[in-house]
This record gives structure tokens, C-alpha cells and sequence, in this order.
């Protein structure tokens, strides 16, 4: 049976891939650990790696777990790299996310738990419209991976989105995307694969889509 590593998006845990399931496949989670004062992409990719057990290993990575895995796949020889949702070079980050990087506005970001911050609950509609989180089971695990959040990772994080530089690509790379995505819009991107009117949380709301396209590429 072959082992897949999946790495979920920014603040997110391995319940985020909760409904995929590929034939004949052991799902593997890279867990997110807590990033070091000015650490780098790189030096934080290779910290991630040691959680890869086997050789020439699948990657699947979801948002933000799509960028480390690219940045894995610089590291050690990978079969595949595959994306979610994700952006595959600095290309296809989105201008207002440069810009905000440009303008180091991701030191704005909270430094106490954002559950503790009773005004951001009013704009938690906006953000999940932007995450495509539309069902009550969607909402509850989009909010709760915010209150829980450790606001450190959470602006080292977001630093590394707003700024990532990439330009280099794995040998083996599939896109897998939705034309209705609000974080990374489809224009910006070139994916191999699209789901349409599907948005950034596919993963739950189009995963029969996502698990057929999963079965043919693994």
C-alpha cells in the first residue's frame, strides 16, 4: 500500500482531510510545529521533512501546505507533488497579498489568541465566504481552527505567504484548483486540474471531484 504525506492549510489539521480517501493509499499527516524566531521557509521545510519516513514519497499539499510542499520537494526526491488549492510559485500569489507583504502588514496581525478578540467574531461571515465554508459542519471547523491558532505561527506564517520568492517547480507536479477560489483567484494560477465553481475549502465541500481526480494522479 503506498504511503501519501498530506500537509493541510495554514492553521488547519489533518480533519480538514477528513473526507478523501484514495485506493490502496496509507494517508500520511505532516503536522505543523512551531516555527523559530526568523526562521526561514527552507530551514522550516527541513524540520518538516524528519515527519517523511518513506523515500520518493507523494506529497499532497493543501493552501499554505501546498507551498511547504513544494519546498519539501526541494529538499528530498519526491514522486509527486500535488496541490490543492494552492500556488505553485510567486506568480500566482495574488497582488493585494505582495503588497501587503511589501508593506510588512502582516506585523498587524494579533499577538493574543484570536478566540480573545471578541470583535473579530463579527467578520467571521466574510472570512468564511472567502474560504468558500458554506455548510454548518464547514463554518464549525473553519472558526474553531482560528480560535485555536498559535497567533506566533500565525504571523510567521502569513510573513511566509505574503513574501514566499519561489520560481522553481518539482519534475512531477499537479495543480488541483476551483474557479470560485477567493484566496487565490483562478486568473492568477494555472492549474493542471479545475473543479468548477469550486472554492477554497473544496477539500470538503467537493471532495467526490477531488477524490476521483486523487485516484488517477496517485
Amino acid at each position: 500500500m503506498k504511503s501519501v504525506y498530506f500537509l493541510s492549510g495554514l492553521g488547519a489539521d489533518e480533519r480538514i482531510f477528513s473526507k478523501l480517501q484514495i485506493p490502496d493509499t496509507h494517508f500520511q499527516f505532516v503536522k505543523w510545529v512551531p516555527p523559530v524566531i526568523n526562521e526561514t521557509i527552507a530551514d522550516y521545510a527541513n524540520r518538516l521533512k524528519e515527519q517523511i519516513k518513506d523515500e520518493n514519497p507523494v506529497l499532497v499539499g493543501l493552501s499554505f501546505g501546498g507551498i511547504m510542499a513544494i519546498e519539501i520537494s526541494k529538499i528530498i526526491r519526491v514522486e509527486k507533488t500535488i496541490l490543492i488549492a494552492s500556488v505553485k510559485s510567486h506568480k500566482e500569489v495574488p497582488r493585494w497579498m505582495k503588497i501587503c507583504g511589501e508593506w510588512k502588514l502582516d506585523r498587524m496581525l494579533p499577538s493574543s489568541p484570536l478566540k480573545s478578540i471578541k470583535s473579530l467574531k463579527a467578520i467571521r461571515p466574510i472570512q468564511n465566504y472567502f474560504l468558500g465554508a458554506h455548510s454548518t459542519e464547514e463554518k464549525m471547523i473553519a472558526n474553531e481552527f482560528r480560535d485555536n491558532i498559535d497567533p506566533f505561527y500565525l504571523r510567521w506564517s502569513v510573513h511566509q505567504v505574503l513574501n514566499w520568492k519561489n520560481d522553481w517547480q518539482p519534475e512531477t507536479l499537479f495543480h488541483i484548483h476551483g474557479d470560485n477560489d477567493h484566496i487565490f483567484p483562478i486568473k492568477k494560477v494555472n492549474p493542471t486540474h479545475i473543479i468548477p465553481k469550486a472554492g477554497h475549502f473544496m477539500v470538503m465541500n467537493r471532495f467526490k471531484e477531488i477524490n476521483n481526480i486523487l485516484a488517477e494522479i496517485v
